[in-house]
């Protein structure tokens, strides 16, 4: 049976579905098709910006930036300091023995004891350049360019086991479904590629990152801002090729068809979900001539092939850092190389050794690549993990805890210090003695390198302004050229 009320439940649901889409289709001939105009319009070197209805157009920041790029080294697992970039004597001396009472009073472990002994660093330490910063011999590349890097000794960050320090590192929160840093710098600044995605994921090591694609997804910021993760062989995106038998005359006329029934939905609903949809069917569309072209390494000359230690065809950290810069060149703004293989709980002599063969030649060359091409200046790269690794040893003899307390991390680029040692440790390198940055701090000066008061880059979500850095961070200053 049909109530008279329910009759004019319905009748009021049609006239607001009326009125909405007489407004979105007549007011400014349809609100959905200048949208799709400006995601579709073909790039014209004289033309003025496009449209804020296209959210990937490129955007001013709050004030003048130094940087314009990012690229991230995540050295996914959390590389031990003691054996990399943070050397201690002391420790060294008093291997073996138990740490003092005191220092694991009220102290949160992920697996150690507090009857687990301290282990002493693995390898020897080297001062190097004109800066003297001490580098550990696992490193010889890095080291060459000590003087471009701005190391940081004194990180610190919430999180103790691996997926919530890998979120915290990426999105500033221990939860999932919060935005990637990535996403919130394609959201602020927009892209300046037309034919590749604003924002690239690279995988290499082991496996995948704890935290898997939370680390580059773009939680409540509008989909589009998701990172897209590349292959560093065959296609860069699976199904990219078009199948046998389908001509790219089809292709384009199918693609038509479809972002015509986008185009009337979207002027029907108005939802700007559809909108990234098509614009996502367009890029993908490109993305088969621009994307292959970009991950041609093979079209690099030799000398830096070699540089870099990259081989055409394989799958490598090497080779992905070389896809970093060239991805770079051509316009993508956010580049993230997860290296998965850095969880030493045992073995760590012989597994951190092969870790820094596998990474080392490739970062270092990564730096010497983008200066060489005037791209350093205008590009942030930032060399770290999760958290770091406890004084104390687990897993017998040669193995270390999880620890967030105290970790090392490095940075080279625009807008920095170039050749400086930032912070310090304790003299068994437990807690940070001077200078502590927390995640929220390095996310904040990262975005005031990009031009970006951390406080006000922000969005509306559940009743509330959401940031990066959330309620926390504060500018490191002492870092800052």
């Amino acid at each position: 049976m049909i109530f008279p009320s329910d009759n004019l439940r319905r009748r009021d649901t049609v006239i607001q579905a009326t009125r909405r889409r007489w407004f979105l289709q007549q007011c400014g001939i349809g609100l959905g098709s200048i949208a799709l105009t400006s995601l579709l319009a073909p790039p014209s070197a004289n033309a003025a910006p496009a449209s804020a209805l296209n959210p990937m157009a490129p955007k001013t920041p709050h004030f003048p930036a130094k940087i314009k790029n990012v690229i991230v080294l995540f050295m996914g697992g959390g590389p031990s300091q003691f054996e990399l970039f943070d050397h201690k004597p002391m420790l060294a001396k008093l291997d073996g023995t138990l740490p003092p009472k005191e220092l694991l009073d009220g102290y949160r472990a992920a697996f150690i004891n507090p009857n687990s002994k301290l282990l002493g660093p693995k390898f020897k330490f080297a001062k190097h350049g004109q800066s003297s910063a001490e580098i550990s011999e696992l490193l010889p590349h890095t080291s060459s360019i000590v003087d471009d890097l701005c190391i940081v000794r004194s990180m610190k960050t919430d999180a103790f086991n691996h997926a919530p320090a890998q979120l915290m590192m990426s999105t500033g929160s221990q939860q999932f479904g919060r935005p990637s840093m990535g996403s919130w710098l394609t959201y602020g600044l927009g892209s300046e590629s037309k034919d590749l995605p604003a924002f690239v994921v690279f995988n290499s090591g082991k496996k995948g990152p704890s935290a898997g694609a939370g680390n580059w997804n773009s939680g409540f910021l509008p989909t589009l801002h998701s990172g897209v993760e590349f292959r560093s062989s065959g296609d860069p995106v699976l199904y990219l090729s078009n199948p046998p038998g389908i001509s790219p005359t089809t292709q384009r006329r199918t693609l038509d068809t479809v972002n015509d029934l986008n185009r009337h939905r979207l002027d029907v609903v108005g939802d700007p979900e559809i909108a990234t949809r098509v614009n996502s069917y367009e890029m993908a569309f490109r993305m088969q001539t621009s994307a292959p072209e970009a991950m041609a390494i093979g079209n690099e000359p030799e000398h830096i092939l070699k540089m870099y230690g990259a081989k055409p065809g394989e799958m490598s950290f090497a080779n992905n850092c070389l896809l970093a810069r060239r991805l770079v060149q051509r316009g993508v703004r956010f580049v993230q190389l997860f290296h998965e293989s850095w969880d030493q709980h045992g073995g760590l002599t012989s597994a951190i050794r092969q870790n820094c063969i596998d990474t080392d030649q490739g970062c270092a060359a990564l730096v010497k690549d983008l200066k060489q091409h005037g791209l350093l200046d205008e590009t942030l790269v930032i060399w770290g993990g999760e958290f770091g690794r406890t004084p104390m040893v687990q897993g017998g003899n040669d193995g270390r805890d999880h620890h967030p307390n105290s970790f090392s991390m490095w940075m080279a680029g625009g807008g920095l210090k170039a050749g400086t040692v930032y912070g310090s440790t304790d003299e068994l390198g437990f807690n940070v003695a001077e200078n502590a940055v927390h995640v929220h701090d390095l996310h904040a000066t990262i975005l005031h390198l990009l031009g970006f008061d951390h406080k006000r880059l922000t969005y509306r979500f559940q009743g509330r302004d959401y940031r990066l850095t959330d309620v926390h961070g504060e500018l490191v200053d002492g870092i800052l050229a």
